[in-house]
């Protein structure tokens, strides 16, 4: 739906969730009550259009902080928001503007956290300087300052009745203090470690605490007497939190878990695992029934904690998230991070984690069947899909690996798969009905690279244990250990006749060796970083490989000579290609571009543009009409070449959209008009996958626009469009 004429339509209560709107107009429309959760609306038109009660399904970041924002807390009426900072100030929001209401100052130290005391006239600040303030929100003065701490003080809470404090610090000491004076009431000691958290429970009888001596202790809040452990674990708890009801505690931790104890019995009754960060903050639901978390890989995670599923996944911090919580109706998020901004997330606009079709992590590799009929792609959300080329559609879907799949293939007849991940196993499987056919054991590390032989009888194989292994398909036996590398190897692939064996390596060279026999027969020097990528010229006499040191480069297999050098990348090459008649290589980039390259002249000749992080891989199909690229942002994207730029391009009505290709670097221009005719456009034909970025509103125009709330302006100018 890119680029299309909808001036004045009339579609209120429309739903555009994932659209692709790039470039649309729509001048005057009627867009009352629509939904545009994660839409891509760059470059789109909505000069006067009406757009009362619209959902974005993100609200705009509030930014003030000049630094890291440690925590971040709703009143308890739900209408303010208060932040703690490395820059030592307490900011005090309005919710519906974004505006900051108050600054308070008076820290000289990092602020770790604050919260607001249960009426909301107060809050609590606690500070590396070694201590904790009560600041009154009227008045905007300090009430107290709490001494007491030998060393930074890391958590401070108010009682359920909020006349009392609780803290704790690195002094390995949790400290109770009298509110309305300001004095020390117990000291509680036992931990033999930095303390990182500690809570009252909901009716203040009781306290958790978490430490770096991998405990958590419950003590009781009266008498400041230790009661009992929660051990086993093995790693330093970051964060604990009572459930509503105070049966239950959930502990997040450094390991990328979550644990979820019974406070009665004292029995781990859950782990949650899905994180690929440090656990900085977890939160229950009123019921109980969900929990949220946050960390240090830069995602907010809903969980359901009877069965230990991800129920949603937030994304959209670009830094660690240091805090997380529900607001007072549980209909929205509000997060905190060390990219200097506080947000709000709104729950009900994203129901899954996963949407109906599309892989819901980085896509690391993507291949077209021998027909170009099907497309293949791994990722790291341990699956392998199968996508029709024509229609975007997705046809299967793989779920063996327990982890990563970091390699795909097709055999040559495209009726297996074979797959390698970082399960250190190597897979095969029926590629019509998704059936798991051998499971090839024997890598001691995990597995970069698979490939069928020509003949499709064999596999070749390349992992981090430094070995290349070839196998055979009927039998699922090992047949030879290739055994020379002395760094990872991270690509391996069969000569076009079969006969050898190419594979690059961190130890920065190219090998080729004997299929037959094993033996290696050359070894090409040149690259001066860890090689990513290596492949034969569909007629076997040439090479192409690419590197860490940002340079594609293309041998003579005979000679082992380097014929050309390849620069215009602007960080790591992740893969490199030959077309079928061996003219052109693609590569793909951690820059998030694509390239296609002349290999004679070594000039580039297309520049494929779109992707929002880093490009993974890229892939002629066998006809060379098209590439398919595989990418960070969870997305496969098919480029088609066409001849003239007015040409059309069908597409499917779900699933597909038309990028309007860059106009290529000053490098085209200049490039022989022999090869510039000869090239044309090439264009995005088809996304598959999941849009990474949220919404999408870069250069997008509201002028005169009606309806939009003040907070919604906010988020369109913090997005790219403007007014």
């Amino acid at each position: 739906m890119n680029y299309q004429n909808w001036d004045n339509v009339k579609i209120p209560h429309a739903i555009l969730d994932r659209a692709f709107l790039e470039g649309t107009s729509f001048k005057e429309a009627i867009l009352d009550n629509v939904s545009l959760f994660q839409a891509f609306l760059n470059n789109t038109n909505f000069t006067g259009a009406s757009l009362n009660q619209a959902h974005f399904g993100e609200y705009a970041y509030f930014k003030g902080h000049s630094g890291w924002v440690t925590s971040a807390q709703f009143s308890p009426d739900g209408s303010k928001i208060i932040s703690s900072s490395h820059d030592r100030t307490i900011q005090f929001w309005d919710v519906s503007s974004g505006k900051v209401l108050q600054t308070l100052k008076g820290h000289t130290n990092i602020i770790n956290c604050v919260q607001f005391s249960p009426d909301g006239s107060k809050v609590v600040s606690c500070s590396m300087d070694n201590t904790i303030r009560i600041w009154d929100l009227s008045s905007k003065e300090q009430l107290q300052l709490l001494q007491g701490h030998t060393d930074n003080v890391t958590f401070a809470r108010f009682s359920p009745d909020g006349s009392r404090i609780v803290s704790c610090s690195y002094d390995t000491t949790i400290r109770l203090w009298d509110v309305s004076s300001g004095k020390q009431l117990s000291i509680l000691q036992g931990h033999t470690g930095y303390i990182s958290c500690v809570q009252f429970s909901p009716d203040g009888s009781k306290i958790v605490s978490s430490a770096f001596d991998l405990t958590i202790r419950l003590w009781d809040a009266i008498s400041g007497k230790f009661l009992s452990f929660l051990k086993g674990h093995t790693c330093t708890i970051s964060y604990v939190q009572f459930s509503h009801d105070g049966s239950q505690i959930a502990a997040g931790l450094n390991d990328m878990t979550i644990r979820l104890w019974d406070v009665a019995s004292e029995k781990c009754l859950q782990v949650f695992g899905g994180h690929t960060g440090y656990v900085t903050c977890v939160q229950f639901s009123r019921d109980g029934s969900k929990l949220i978390s946050s960390a240090s890989d830069n995602t907010i995670r809903l969980w359901n904690t009877s069965s230990g599923k991800i129920l949603q996944l937030f994304e959209g911090h670009t830094s660690i998230v240091a805090s997380v919580q529900f607001s007072l109706e549980e209909s929205k998020i509000l997060s905190s991070s060390a990219d200097y901004t506080i947000r709000l997330w709104d729950i009900l606009s994203g129901q899954q984690l996963q949407p109906s079709e599309g892989h819901f992590h980085m896509v690391i590799s993507a291949q077209f069947s021998s027909d170009n009929s099907r497309i293949a792609s791994c990722s790291h959300d341990r699956t392998i899909r199968l996508w029709d080329t024509s229609t975007g559609k997705q046809l299967q879907v793989f779920e063996e690996h327990p982890s990563t799949v970091s390699s795909v293939h097709f055999s040559p007849d495209g009726s297996k798969i074979v797959s390698g991940g970082w399960d250190k196993s190597v897979r095969l499987w029926d590629a019509l009905i998704g059936k798991q056919l051998q499971l090839l054991e024997g890598h001691t590390n995990m597995v970069t690279s698979v490939q069928f032989s020509p003949d499709g009888y064999k596999i070749v194989s390349g992992s981090y244990d430094n070995t290349i292994r070839l196998w055979d398909i009927s039998s699922g036996k090992q047949i030879q250990s290739l055994e020379g590398h002395t760094g990872y190897v991270t690509s391996v692939q069969f000569s076009p006749d079969g006969s050898k064996i190419l594979s690059g390596s961190y130890d920065k060279t190219i090998r080729v060796w004997d299929a037959s026999s094993g033996k290696q027969l050359q070894s090409l020097e040149g690259h001066t970083s860890i090689l990513t990528a290596a492949q034969f010229s569909p007629d076997g006499s040439r090479i192409g490989s690419s590197a860490y040191d940002l340079t594609i480069r293309i041998w003579d297999v005979s000679s082992g000579k380097q014929l050309q050098l390849i620069k215009g990348h602007t960080t790591v090459i992740a893969s490199v290609h030959f077309s079928p008649d061996g003219s052109k290589v693609v590569s793909s980039s951690w820059d998030r571009t694509a390239r296609v390259w002349d290999v004679l002249s070594g000039k580039q000749i297309q520049l494929l543009e779109g992707h929002t992080s880093y490009v993974n891989s890229a892939q002629f199909s066998s006809d060379g009409s098209k590439i398919v690229s595989a990418s960070h942002d969870k997305t496969i994207r098919l480029w088609s070449m066409t001849p003239h730029r007015s040409a059309e391009l069908s597409v499917h009505p779900k699933n597909v959209s038309t990028i309007n290709p860059s106009a290529g670097p000053s490098g085209l221009e200049n490039a022989n008009s022999h090869l510039k005719n000869r090239e044309g456009e090439w264009k995005c034909v088809w996304i598959g996958g999941v849009q990474d970025c949220g919404l999408s509103l870069k250069g997008s125009i509201w002028k005169n626009t009606k309806g939009l709330t003040s907070s919604q302006v906010l988020l369109v100018e913090q997005r790219g469009g403007t007014f």
